[in-house]
């Protein structure tokens, strides 16, 4: 009978250890597979603006390549950071690039938005992210250009004579108007995320701490709807069976129009029906295939209620 027991314990302590172990397995790249953007910028008295853009990678073990650039600083980014751009793992290369623009008012906010793609075997990942430049802290201050020798000072001649200067009152100063209350910062810039397989199609929001809720809601071609509900500091996801022709309508409540995503079916799926099959009920929402990003932000909640999304590839 202790045997029985001790059986049945070992039993149990090993199913345990094992889904803990499929738990971390499937948790952990539902998270991952997405750019690192950071930016920096100098400016001159004259409104010239230099932006530095600087790109890594989330993943440590595998290369992945630039798909978008989309900045708000006109002109090209130059240096090695590109569309087709190989994106090494971190710790082993940084990608960047620069912008250079002459604004003639205040300088506007300066950001990049940069989508990557990564192959992990049978599965492929994209992720996209946004980053706003920062002012640097290490600009060149230009030096002074040298101010023109004074000539030597000319004494008048005895004919004439000095003339007397009468000291005018000082103009009062009307005081200064109150400086108004800064505006409230914009909110943190939500992650959206679409990992496709041979068997499902899910949609991913990952919602920063200092982000503001939304609500999406999302309908087939065949008229099933589901609702994803963002609130700051959580990740939500949505998923639908996979099949061809599986088209999803994604309306968000802060933005008029709606988008339309079909589904896009891997490569590799025609061989699934041999060898073992795919079991887990997460195995969706760790499948990469082709994914499908949003540019989100501070732009898609305040400045952008009226402006159509473009989800691309």
């Amino acid at each position: 009978m202790n045997r029985l027991h001790l059986r049945r314990a070992a039993v149990l302590t090993a199913g345990t250890l094992l889904g803990l172990a499929g738990v971390a397995t499937v948790a952990g790249p539902a998270a991952a597979h997405h750019p690192e953007p950071s930016g920096s910028y100098c400016a001159t008295p004259n409104g010239a603006v230099t932006v530095t853009w600087s790109v890594t990678s989330s993943e440590t073990d595998i290369s992945g390549r630039i798909t978008k650039l989309v900045s708000t600083v006109p002109g090209p980014v130059s240096g090695d950071l590109a569309v087709g751009a190989e994106l090494k793992p971190a710790g082993k290369g940084t990608l960047t690039g620069t912008q250079t623009h002459t604004f003639s008012g205040p300088v506007p906010e300066l950001k990049l938005t940069v989508g990557a793609h990564w192959d992990r075997g049978r599965k492929s990942h994209e992720g996209e992210r946004t980053v706003t430049a920062r002012p640097a802290r290490d600009c060149a201050t230009p030096s002074p250009s040298p101010s023109p020798s004074t000539p030597p000072s000319v004494t008048p001649s005895p004919s004439t004579p000095p003339r007397t200067t009468t000291p005018t009152p000082s103009a009062s100063v009307p005081p200064s108007p109150s400086t108004p209350p800064s505006s409230p910062a914009a909110p943190a810039e939500p992650i959206f995320k679409l990992d496709q397989d041979c068997d499902s199609m899910t949609f991913v929001v990952e919602n920063p701490a200092a982000g503001a809720p939304f609500t999406a809601t999302l309908t087939t071609e065949k008229g099933v709807t589901r609702t994803l509900a963002s609130e700051p500091g959580k990740t939500s996801s949505v998923e639908f069976d996979a099949y061809p022709g599986l088209k999803v309508t994604v309306k968000y409540d802060v933005v008029e129009d709606a988008e339309t995503i079909p589904y896009a079916q891997p490569d590799d799926c025609s061989g699934q029906g041999g060898g073992l099959p795919v079991t887990g009920p997460a195995a969706g929402a760790i499948a990469g295939g082709a994914a499908l990003l949003l540019t989100a932000g501070a732009v898609l909640f305040v400045t952008a209620r009226r402006r159509r999304i473009r989800f691309t590839a």
